[in-house]
């Protein structure tokens, strides 16, 4: 039964390479568990009160987060059977919390999010959403996957401080700290880089896993002997010696019981008597755009990767994929911590050999089993975990030969996508760019009218995405 409903054998899968790429997908996300609750439970919103209360409720939030992305991968499985997680969309919980929640009440706030997830449950109910992805030309769906794969690269290189922000001079980012390589956590990344890699040169099937266990047990032994600590102890000080997030110490409490008490805390119109509608309205399209295209790219990737998509670069089940996507965003906003997506991490889930949603549910009973255990998962520091965003980034970058570069009308567009991901940090930008410019370059070639009226369309949303700042000085 398990075989046939998830198609492990059709697929050229095993329950056993099932279950690798559901754990590797979790290792390499479960950050987002503790991640989230200081992204958002440190904010306050308009009226000075925090998630909740008047003091942060760190642990509440982590329950939740756990909660609801747990149930919402196990329903990407089932429902999709595609190997894909989701969770508290990073990017746009800040972007919640610093942009909107300043603004009005977290309620209210959470209330735009719910409205916009049932806006793009109804943009793929119509078939709308599907209908866009279609319309993409083949080769920008592989530099979309092409980006990705660079994007998420450099946040292996990044949350593992391999690569970190200078703070100041022509130079955004630079090797380590100051251009030097500092600290024994470093030298955990390295060493699972290196064992990832040495696994799979010979040819190891679970070189992903054993790599995440192995660097993760020797972060604990080195914390251990050194005491080295965090990053960042203070707002003001920061120990560029120290581990990026998770300090890897075993816990003295395993278990822990959660509570899920801010569940159900928003309201859906409230928004709009505490700003302008034109301001609710940009909120909420803002959301919108980010959400409906970062799902597109994500699935693109995850599809190509695995061997899924067809040849004109089309998803199975795409229907059914962004139909859980559209349900997460409308279950995070419902639930208090920011709109739920679909996470790029499940890339390294994949990589492990994942092919089928049986490897989301074993990706959500981990995350629904952290709402108990989150001490537990505090032990893998990002060091140890990614190594697997950087090996996958490879992987996904050997699309990039089927991209036809003495086309111009593909090429220019297929380069901005590519490299405008990383570079700004953002999925949604790359996409864009590569709307706009493939729009603009097939009009100036005189063959307009090869590309379809939608991506007309949605160049024109995109350029109203892009200019959204004047636009909102414009209106006030």
């Amino acid at each position: 039964m398990l075989d046939s409903y998830f198609k492990i054998s059709e697929r050229g899968s095993s329950v056993g390479r099932e279950i690798r790429g559901g754990l590797v997908t979790f290792f390499t996300m479960a950050y987002i568990v503790a991640l989230n609750p200081l992204i958002i439970g440190l904010s306050k919103d308009s009226t000075g009160k925090f998630i909740g209360g008047d003091a942060p409720n760190l642990a509440k939030i982590a329950a939740v987060t756990a909660l609801v992305a747990g149930v919402l991968t196990i329903l990407m499985g089932v429902v999709a059977n595609f190997p894909l997680a989701l969770a508290t969309g990073l990017g746009l919980n800040t972007f919640v919390a610093v942009g909107i929640a300043a603004k009005m009440t977290w309620q209210e706030a959470m209330g735009l999010v719910v409205l916009e997830g049932l806006i793009i449950l109804i943009l793929v109910l119509t078939g709308f959403r599907v209908a866009v992805f279609r319309a993409v030309p083949t080769q920008l769906k592989i530099a979309i996957s092409v980006g990705i794969g660079l994007f998420i690269a450099l946040i292996g290189l990044v949350d593992a401080g391999f690569v970190r922000k200078t703070g100041s001079g022509p130079v955004p980012v630079t090797l380590g700290d100051g251009g030097t390589l500092v600290g024994w956590p470093i030298v955990v990344f390295a060493f699972g880089l290196f064992l990832m890699i040495g696994l799979m040169v010979k040819k190891v099937k679970a070189a992903i896993l054993i790599g995440i266990v192995s660097a993760t047990v020797l972060a604990v032994i080195i914390e251990s002997a050194f005491k080295i600590g965090p990053n960042f102890i203070a707002p003001d000080k920061v120990n560029p010696k120290g581990w990026g997030l998770n300090v890897p110490a075993v816990p003295d409490q395993i278990v822990a019981t959660p509570d899920f008490s801010i569940i159900g805390s928003f309201d859906l119109f409230g928004a709009f008597t505490r700003v302008s509608v034109i301001s609710a309205v940009l909120f909420v399209f803002t959301l919108l755009l980010a959400d409906f295209f970062d799902t597109m790219g994500t699935m693109t990737a995850i599809g190509a990767e695995a061997g899924l998509n067809d040849k004109d670069g089309n998803v199975p089940n795409a229907n059914k994929i962004l139909l859980v996507d559209s349900v997460a965003a409308i279950a995070g906003g419902a639930s208090s911590i920011s709109s739920n997506t679909s996470y790029i991490e499940s890339a390294s889930g994949v990589g492990e050999g994942a092919r089928t949603g049986l490897a989301s549910v074993v990706t959500g009973i981990c995350f629904l089993l952290t709402t108990f255990l989150s001490p537990l998962v505090a032990i893998i520091p990002y060091e140890a975990a990614t190594p697997a965003l950087v090996i996958v980034g490879f992987l996904m970058m050997t699309q990039i030969k089927g991209i036809e570069w003495n086309d111009l009308g593909i090429a220019i567009p297929a380069f901005l996508t590519i490299i405008l991901m990383p570079f700004t940090y953002n999925i949604t930008v790359g996409i864009g760019a590569g709307f706009v410019s493939h729009v603009v370059v097939r009009a100036v070639q005189g063959r307009g009218k090869e590309v379809h009226w939608m991506l007309w369309l949605i160049s024109g949303l995109f350029m109203v995405y892009f200019l959204s700042s004047p636009i909102n000085a414009w209106v006030g």
